[in-house]
């Protein structure tokens, strides 16, 4: 078994990291100078693209530093799209209990479009700052999270009367974000995405049905846009895509294993790796993973992110094995199962955990590959 020169890599990670309580204090600052506080995720950037270095892994985010959130900031910044005074709820669970996350409501009231390359000097900044040792990494909310945030109620009739061409906006939009970025040197691309993990949980589907949306096919059309929006990427661009449960403070939302979207997302989704949530009994068993075809990476998140523990190198080799019953090893890699700061709260961890983390990893997938 040999190492792989392509992403995604045997031992890789999901992308957002714990902020520096430096950076935090600084971005609490009101009135704080936006040139300030630039200059200080600039430093904070270089410290953790040079710890993911040291640690032993071939590729590096900028820890989505610059971020409040994994998915709206992106969202946000979409001709089109705004936030609203309405508030959305999201109920979020954890070993102690229970814990709600609320954010503004988006709404589409124009044409979506893209105004701007979205991350764009961001990108170019991670990319200088992670030179020819490490390949960096840029991850962006999926086109479905645009969708499955509010639904058709959050879409304005009058721009849109008919879904289809919002579909195709939506798309269209996403197909010149991959451009632009690829033509700024990004080779590594993410797409985050929560809805086809949610979609796997009874009470989720049972939420979309109840606004009027189809449920039990809503997977499909997500799959669909997904794939016309990455279907010119270049060849040396590869793209993943992560799988998550809800990653809020430690807590998640929705549980259950792969099985109900397996079948067509592993087998129709066009991306080169899945990175898939494996961390607990919350996320299942292997067995869906008989659906990915050959060629496909599965990147399998066996170590959490939701506490400090560390797990043992032998009970992730074990794991890996019962994987491999269904996906060959060699199309098999190592990660964390999701970020370690989704939001700029953050995970209950430290620092030092999240390196020793992030450090097993990369041992484990040199016993492990080679």
């Amino acid at each position: 078994m040999t190492i792989r020169d392509t992403p995604p890599f045997r031992a890789d990670h999901v992308g957002s990291l714990l902020r520096p309580v430096d950076l935090l204090e600084k971005r609490a600052t009101v009135g704080l100078d936006p040139a300030e506080l630039r200059a200080a995720e600039d430093a904070a950037i270089r410290d953790v693209v040079r710890m993911q270095r040291d640690v032993g892994l071939r590729s590096a985010t900028d820890g989505e530093f610059r971020r409040t959130s994994w998915h709206m900031d992106f969202i946000y910044r979409l001709g089109g799209i705004h936030p609203t005074d309405e508030k959305i709820q999201v109920h979020f669970r954890n070993a102690d209990g229970e814990i709600d996350f609320e954010s503004a409501a988006l709404a589409i009231d124009a044409p979506i479009r893209l105004d701007e390359t979205i991350f764009g000097n961001d990108f170019m900044f991670l990319r200088d700052a992670a030179g020819p040792e490490v390949t960096p990494k840029l991850t962006i909310p999926s086109p479905s999270m645009v969708h499955y945030r509010g639904g058709r109620a959050a879409i304005d009739p009058a721009v849109y009367p008919d879904e289809e061409q919002f579909w195709a906006d939506l798309s269209a939009a996403y197909a010149e974000q991959v451009r632009r970025v690829a033509a700024l040197g990004c080779r590594y691309l993410q797409l985050d995405d929560t809805s086809f993990a949610y979609l796997n949980d009874p009470s989720q589907r049972a939420l979309l049905a109840a606004r009027g949306d189809d449920a039990e096919h809503q997977h499909l059309r997500y799959i669909r846009q997904v794939n016309a929006a990455i279907a010119d990427r270049p060849a040396e661009l590869s793209v993943t895509t992560h799988m998550c449960r809800g990653n809020f403070r430690s807590s998640w939302t929705a549980e259950g294993g792969y099985d109900f979207v397996a079948e067509a997302l592993f087998s129709d989704l066009a991306v080169d790796g899945f990175f898939l949530e494996y961390d607990d009994d919350r996320s299942g068993g292997f067995a869906p993973l008989r659906f990915v075809p050959p060629g496909k990476m599965v990147v399998l998140g066996l170590v959490t992110t939701k506490r400090g523990a560390l797990e043992s190198k032998d009970d992730l080799k074990r794991r890996i094995d019962e994987a491999a019953r269904y996906v060959p090893l060699e199309q098999l890699c190592l990660s964390p199962q999701c970020g370690f700061s989704s939001t700029v709260e953050g995970n209950a961890l430290t620092y030092d955990e999240q390196v020793a983390k992030l450090a097993l990893i990369v041992e484990t997938a040199e016993e492990v590959w080679g």
